[in-house]
Formats: structure tokens, C-alpha cells, sequence
């Protein structure tokens, strides 16, 4: 546990003291991308700048569908993401932000009033605590509490990633799900380079190895993750790149159900989904992942965990689901994107 507290307090470091906007940035790795919806570039033009100037990411991790949710991000910092899913939440949904670094919270929290009144709100439904992402009971996160857990570029920070993600499935409420954007690397990262804490503050020497991710959520009941969208990575930077030699790393998002039904494998129930086109801001089409898009009106066939992942979350009024679980009719292949039916088939559940 040493190292890893050296580790924490290097990056309070990092993100306190030695980076003071965007501009300090040596790699483009936490550098947001600018592949967000209509929706979120509206919330954002209404943020002030101080929070977008101080403000590093990997991704957009904002799922649609959040009306009256409670949220909460990880690594918050000057809570640009939190401020987003503060307006699409509403008024009678909360945001908690939770952030190690002191000077990001400082910044996060002097625009609470402030960002509360350009959204019309009688009083804030945002709060930013200070606390470390391994530890959320020691923050006053409470069990089954959460429904929906986001992060933008910071899990990898963390040098206890399993305690992350046992934190994140306790405080989830059945049926929760965390979405969240980070770096992944396409091999395990040297001790050598973990050590270096400018690799490191720069979102890549912490990056997460994609089977080791999968490994360290399969204790905690989590058999099926998605990806979203991904992008591949260029650090930009000769120096760093000399360093890093071979290893390529991309950008994901990643979204996980906590969902006691799902298998380690996709198995063929003869379901059929068919998406109803009435999640606000999707009228045409839901994409659950990144082979997984389902066309208003138009049936598509998928396994047993795509049926649970759309029919016992929150998302299960937008959906129709044909069949159950009671006839199983083996493996079936998610690995590319499923099928569509014009017509129920007789032979479905």
C-alpha cells in the first residue's frame, strides 16, 4: 500500500499543482473528445470557463435517459461532466462529485450557486466532496444508493482499481450502471513506467489492461461489459512515445449493468427487442454498444444478457421484449452486430 500512496499523492500533485489548464498537458491522452451530442454541447455552452479551462478527459460519459437520477462522478475534478448531468438530470435528480484534489474541488465548488440559477433551479442539486474513489463509504456513499456511476479518465489514475470497482457495484442500486471513459492499453503496463510519475499523471502508465478489467469484475458478479465507442490514442509527444515504446493505447467507453442475470457468455433465448423510439433526444435509433444498435420499430434478435440489460433497467419502459429465459438454444454470437427480424419468428420464445 505504500507505493500506492505515493502514487495517490503524486497525482494530487500532478492535477493540483503542476497543471493548471489544458495547456499544461504534455499528451493529448486526457484531453477531452468532442464526440458528445447536440444535448451535451447546449449544457456546455451554459458552463462557465473556469470549469472547462481546468477540466481533463478522455471521452463523453454520459448516457442518455437521466431525468431524476441520482449520479455520481468519480474524480469529478472542476466537475464540468458533473454540471452536464446536473442539468440532465433535472431539479429533482442530485450529482455527486468526488474528487482527491483539493484545488479541483475548490474550483468545482465556488460555480455551485452560480451554474444552479443558468439552469433555473430554486436551489443547487449538485455537491462535491472531498474523498478517494477506492474508499466511497468513508465519503457517506451509502449501499444500493446510486443510479448511475460515471467517471471521465480518472479510474486509471487509481492504484487500487479492483477497490474502485468493488465500491462502484456497492453503492449502485440494482440495476445501476456505471459508464465511464478511461484509457486502456493493449498489454500490461512495466513496473518501470508505472513508476514514472509524468507517464503516469498523463493518464497512460495507469492504464488499464482490457482482460485484467474484465478479470477484476468478475468476482463482483459483473459477467458481460460493453463497449461503447473507442479511439486509438497518439501521444503526441517524442519524448513520452520513446518511453512507452510498442504499447498502443486507445481511449474507451465502457458501460457495465449490475445485473445479477447476466452470463460470462451470450446465450441464444430466442429473444427478440425492439426498440419503442421514446428516449428523449433518440427518436430513430439506441445504440447499447458498439454492435448493439436497435432502429425504432424494427425487431432485432439478442441474447439473453442484451435482453436484461434493456428490460430490467431503467430502460426497460423504451423497450419491447419478445420471449424469456425458459428455452435456451445455445450460444449465441454477439461478437458482431445482431441480427434484424422483419417478422417474429415462430420459433421464438
Amino acid at each position: 500500500m505504500e507505493n500506492g500512496v505515493k502514487t495517490l499523492e503524486s497525482v494530487q500533485e500532478y492535477y493540483g499543482k503542476v497543471l493548471n489548464n489544458k495547456s499544461d498537458l504534455q499528451t493529448n491522452a486526457c484531453c477531452t473528445a468532442d464526440a458528445c451530442s447536440s444535448e451535451i454541447k447546449d449544457v456546455l455552452s451554459s458552463i462557465d470557463d473556469e470549469i472547462l479551462s481546468k477540466f481533463y478527459g478522455c471521452g463523453s460519459p454520459i448516457p442518455p435517459l437521466l431525468e431524476g437520477c441520482t449520479v455520481l462522478d468519480l474524480g469529478c475534478g472542476t466537475g464540468r461532466d458533473a454540471y452536464v448531468l446536473s442539468k440532465l438530470v433535472g431539479e429533482s435528480g442530485r450529482v455527486i462529485g468526488i474528487d482527491m484534489t483539493e484545488e479541483q474541488l475548490e474550483v468545482a465548488r465556488r460555480h455551485v450557486d452560480s451554474q444552479a440559477k443558468k439552469f433555473g433551479y430554486a436551489k443547487p442539486n449538485t455537491e462535491f466532496l472531498h474523498g478517494y474513489i477506492e474508499d466511497l463509504k468513508a465519503a457517506g456513499i451509502e449501499d444500493n444508493s446510486i443510479d448511475l456511476v460515471v467517471s471521465n479518465c480518472v479510474i486509471n489514475l487509481s492504484p487500487a482499481k479492483d477497490k474502485v470497482f468493488a465500491e462502484v457495484f456497492r453503492v449502485l442500486k440494482p440495476g445501476g450502471e456505471l459508464y465511464f471513459s478511461d484509457v486502456f492499453a493493449d498489454r500490461r503496463i512495466p513496473a518501470e513506467l508505472r513508476e514514472d510519475e509524468v507517464l503516469y499523471g498523463e493518464c497512460l502508465s495507469g492504464a488499464l489492461y482490457g482482460e485484467d478489467f474484465r478479470r477484476m469484475l468478475q468476482p463482483l458478479g459483473c459477467a458481460d461489459v460493453r463497449v461503447v465507442e473507442s479511439a486509438p490514442i497518439t501521444i503526441d509527444n517524442p519524448t513520452l512515445e520513446e518511453k512507452v515504446g510498442m504499447i498502443q493505447f486507445d481511449s474507451q467507453t465502457i458501460r457495465v449493468f449490475k445485473l445479477g442475470s447476466l452470463e460470462d457468455r451470450c446465450e441464444d433465448f430466442g429473444q427478440v427487442a425492439t426498440y419503442k423510439g421514446t428516449i428523449p433526444g433518440s427518436p430513430h435509433s439506441f445504440m447499447l454498444d458498439d454492435h448493439h444498435l436497435l432502429e425504432t420499430g424494427r425487431p432485432m434478435l439478442v441474447c439473453g444478457n442484451t435482453a436484461a440489460m434493456l428490460q430490467e433497467t431503467r430502460y426497460g419502459a423504451h423497450f419491447e421484449i419478445v420471449g424469456d429465459r425458459s428455452t435456451h438454444y445455445g450460444i449465441f454470437d454477439c461478437g458482431v452486430e445482431s441480427p434484424l427480424v422483419t417478422t417474429i419468428a415462430t420459433n421464438c420464445c
